[in-house]
């Protein structure tokens, strides 16, 4: 499967953003998925995950009540809604998918599939 992220700006602290990413190759209801980011300097951490059906959601504590991830595999694409942004969200956000559809997998590892990550930047 080949995942396409898109969606990142520059914002300013307190705004939104959603995040798209888009599916092609495969059908993503075979996958569990996830977003990850990277700051500069930083390694890449997990964010947001999303079991194959949409019916199980879990975030890193950093994200909890300001972000949503959601699916809609019939359009084969996944969601990272961003409210009430920090400038510690700033960094790349990637998109990812698992061969693990049933599990709440965080770790890098675990994703063997990737998108090539989209910029989100958050102003004070």
């Amino acid at each position: 499967v080949q995942l396409q992220a898109s969606g990142g700006g520059l914002v300013q602290t307190g705004d939104s953003l959603r995040l798209s990413c888009e599916a092609s190759g495969h059908t993503l209801s075979s996958y569990g998925l996830g977003w990850f980011r990277q700051a500069p300097g930083k390694e890449r951490e997990f964010v947001a995950g999303i079991n194959w059906s949409g019916t199980s959601t879990y975030y890193v504590d950093s994200v909890k009540g300001r972000f949503t991830i959601t699916r809609d595999n019939a359009k084969n694409t996944m969601y990272l809604q961003m409210n009430t942004l920090k400038p510690e969200d700033t960094a790349v956000y990637y998109c990812a998918a698992s061969d693990h559809p049933y599990e709440k997998r965080r770790n890098v590892a675990a994703f063997t599939h990737w998108g090539q990550g989209t910029l989100v930047t958050v102003s004070s």
